[in-house]
């Protein structure tokens, strides 16, 4: 068995477990094991989470059935500076509530200093990505991604390294109120704060920011007074063959990368986009070039996975690296099939990249359609997600 499928196989029955186990915790209105008990289970997850009716249940791994309690401390967690190596930085710090839950940089900087090369990515709807970060084939679950901004000494993000982990868990196992929380989440485990405990409940609170809100879902529901003339003709052409939006971020969930309860094996995607051509055969800035920095396929230059749509509006810069600034500079990059860079270091012609994606082809479009699909691309923002009290930072 590989590596990745020891890591899907708990995955793909992730659903199945969440909900037995919810179950098991209620009263049930028949037998046990019949459909009463999964429909009463499905209904409290999509309660405890936030789930609408019009999303699926997302892949949850079965080590971590997600309950309030690891909701509770999650959150608390997510916000707190004492979680940082220096006490400088929290996870808050890089993805802010009123902007989806990122932070309006280019790329964000660590808690010692160090910039880091990509973008941060939004939070809404998380629970439903096939794979994380933007360019990883085997980071699967939010456990895994976690660890990374956590632990990783390379870059340094809240730098809880090996040789200063006890000394930032030890700060929490003194606090009392951190002691009842740790206590409530995890009873069957009286011990101290450990590095799982901390990415459960952090898992756990991410999977609750659940998006799903906005003009554009209440139009999916049949309110036809939704999304404005103008929005609707938006949506018309992202779902058309000529502007193709649709095949890398498709469905409700706007995006081809996503892994929810029905599917056995997330659906990993990856896309070169054109943003770059540095050396004439497709290669990105050295420092970065995608999937091919796990890989070393030299096809994988330059491939990335798609985000979800969910809050554009409000999460620019955009592309991986935050090079571009407006979301109808996003249209137009996909309308000329690619991006011309004539100077710097990194001039080339992404248009005729030999690696990009068959789908950015480039379009005709008028200034007028342009407009149209940004607009619809507003209609993407969920105020109720970026005022909902339940993700803010919880008060002393």
């Amino acid at each position: 068995m590989t590596r990745r499928q020891q890591t899907e196989r708990p995955a793909a029955c992730a659903a199945l477990f969440a909900l037995l186990a919810l179950a098991g915790c209620g009263d049930s209105a028949g037998p046990e094991g019949t459909d009463t008990d999964a429909d009463t289970a499905e209904q409290e997850l999509r309660t405890l989470l936030g789930i609408p009716d019009h999303f699926e249940l997302p892949s949850i791994p079965d080590y971590n059935p997600p309950t309030a309690e690891k909701i509770a401390l999650g959150r608390r967690l997510f916000y707190d500076r004492q979680l940082s190596a220096n006490g400088e930085q929290s996870c808050a710090d890089c993805h802010h509530q009123e902007l989806g839950f990122v932070d309006g940089e280019k790329t964000p900087t660590g808690s010692t200093g160090t910039v880091l090369v990509r973008n941060s990515m939004a939070l809404a709807n998380v629970a439903y990505n096939s794979s994380y970060t933007w360019a990883s084939d085997n980071l699967l679950t939010l456990e895994d991604q976690i660890k990374i901004p956590l632990l990783s000494d390379s870059p340094i993000e809240l730098g809880v390294t090996d040789g200063v982990r006890d000394e930032v868990f030890a700060r929490f196992e003194q606090d009392p109120e951190y002691a009842q929380l740790f206590q409530d989440a995890f009873p069957e485990d009286p011990g101290g704060v450990t590095t799982n405990k901390v990415v459960f409940a952090l898992a756990s609170f991410c999977r609750s920011l659940i998006s799903g809100d906005s003009p554009y879902d209440h139009h999916v529901a049949g309110d036809k007074t939704a999304l404005t003339e103008q929005q609707r003709l938006g949506l018309s052409l992202f779902n058309g063959e000529r502007f193709e939006c649709f095949h890398c971020h498709g469905g409700v969930l706007l995006t081809k990368a996503y892994h929810d309860a029905n599917r056995l094996e997330p659906q990993l995607a990856f896309f070169n986009n054109g943003l770059y051509n540095v050396d004439g055969e497709g290669s990105y800035p050295p420092y970065d070039q995608g999937l091919y920095e796990l890989t070393l396929n030299p096809d994988h230059r330059g491939l990335f996975r798609p985000p979800s749509l969910r809050n554009i509006a409000l999460t620019a810069p955009y592309m991986h690296d935050g090079s571009i600034a407006t979301l109808r500079e996003v249209v137009e990059h996909y309308a000329a099939g690619g991006r011309l860079l004539e100077d710097g270091p990194f001039a080339g012609d992404g248009r005729v990249s030999p690696l990009k994606s068959g789908l950015i082809r480039g379009f005709e479009a008028t200034d007028e359609e342009i407009d149209a699909v940004v607009a619809f691309l507003e209609a993407m923002t969920d105020e109720t997600f970026t005022t909902n009290p339940a993700y803010a930072d919880p008060p002393d």
